[in-house]
């Protein structure tokens, strides 16, 4: 079946979770260890974040998960165009020029726009109109994001050439399951892998971002189990109600750890309505991305990672977690859909009922959706 052009499935001008992925030009181990050469790439991961956290600081777009391996990487993003709609014609200029920069410091990286260089952009409406757009747009995100890196290897290794083996592969994320199946597929990807045995070990993973968070929000390191951290953490998520009216919580405050990265919570009851942008320059905005705690988060991955697990027994333990029954979801589908996604689901992901009714934006055209989706997942 032919892929569709990325435009029918989602595009910059509308809101979008996006789990991208690209891989590294024929499955080498160029961002870890070769076992072919014996070199070690793992810096290029360092590069990979580093990026990363500059982009969620410039564009319209939040950072919900990302998973950085030997010879891949996974991000899950959503475009925030209605943040960027809230940004003046300065403020849009500046934003470009900070990834796009005219002058470098040098450390090689953008030095802050002089009016000079900010009028270049303000005053051609066009320019301006096509750069607002560009900074909601996921594939100018990649763009950016994979062309640096390549130039950096390359220059590294001297060599000439792709770094990345194809274009970025794009699966745009319909519905609540989608999106919290996709979230434990990327935070799990190095446990899956064999490279990490805990969450709290998984390098260069979202899901390890936020446990130092918790850790630093709670004032001290440990090697504690997540559930025991959780349960500490859960006693700072759920505070009584007349605390909460009191004071924010101590866990609602991201620290260093994952402030570049969108919280993971949405709160109905307390999160404010509209565009909720990041007044302090790390991330684009404050919308959460699940109805859950980030405690019951931790708890769902640990189990699923203990099930996904080389050697552990295939069938669900009664000990399964309390949020599958809230959130309706069978634990034996729930562990296929977490270690097959890829597998699962081609341009979109959700449930067959919400693919079925949802058409691409131009053409039109309806999804398919794999038989082996259809019969994980059968319309109910």
């Amino acid at each position: 079946m032919a892929r569709l052009a990325r435009v029918e499935v989602f595009a910059p001008d509308e809101i979008a979770i996006v789990h991208v992925m690209n891989r590294v030009v024929r499955r080498c181990f160029l961002l870890g260890n070769d076992p072919v050469t014996g070199n070690n790439y793992d810096h290029r991961k360092v590069w990979i974040e580093e990026q990363l956290q500059r982009l969620a600081a410039c564009f319209g777009i939040d950072l919900l998960c990302f998973a950085i391996l030997s010879n891949h990487f996974h991000l899950i993003l959503r475009s925030r165009p209605d943040v960027v709609a809230t940004w003046d014609d300065t403020e849009v200029a500046r934003r470009w020029l900070m990834l796009c920069p005219v002058r470098k410091n040098d450390e090689g990286f953008a030095e802050e726009p002089n009016e000079v260089e900010l009028n270049m952009i303000r005053n051609d409406p066009q320019r301006l109109e096509t750069i607002r757009l560009r900074l909601s747009d996921i594939a100018w995100w990649m763009r950016l994001l994979c062309q640096n890196i390549a130039i950096r290897a390359n220059h590294e290794d001297r060599e000439m050439g792709k770094f990345w083996q194809s274009r970025y592969r794009a699966v745009r994320l319909l519905d609540e399951q989608a999106i919290l199946a996709c979230a434990a597929y990327v935070d799990l990807n190095p446990i899956r892998a064999a490279m990490a045995e805990t969450l709290e070990e998984s390098d260069f993973t979202s899901v390890q971002r936020r446990i130092q968070s918790l850790e630093e929000s709670l004032g001290r390191r440990s090697n504690q189990p997540i559930n025991d951290i959780a349960g500490q953490v859960d006693e700072i998520v759920i505070p009584p109600q007349e605390s909460i009216d009191q004071a924010p919580s101590a866990i609602s405050e991201q620290l260093d750890a994952d402030r570049f990265l969108a919280p993971l919570t949405i709160d109905e009851r307390r999160d404010p309505i509209g565009p909720d942008a990041h007044s302090d320059g790390f991330r684009c905005s404050e919308k959460g991305f699940l109805s859950m705690s980030i405690a019951d988060y931790l708890v769902l991955l640990d189990w699923t990672a203990r099930r996904l697990a080389d050697g552990k027994p295939g069938s669900t333990p009664l000990d399964a977690p309390p949020i599958f029954a809230r959130l309706s979801i069978d634990p034996h589908v729930w562990c296929q859909l977490v270690g097959g996604f890829g597998r699962l689901f081609w341009n979109v992901a959700g449930r067959p009922q919400t693919i079925d009714a949802t058409r691409s934006r131009i053409g039109q055209h309806r999804y398919h959706i794999p038989k082996q989706t259809r019969d994980l997942l059968p319309n109910g």
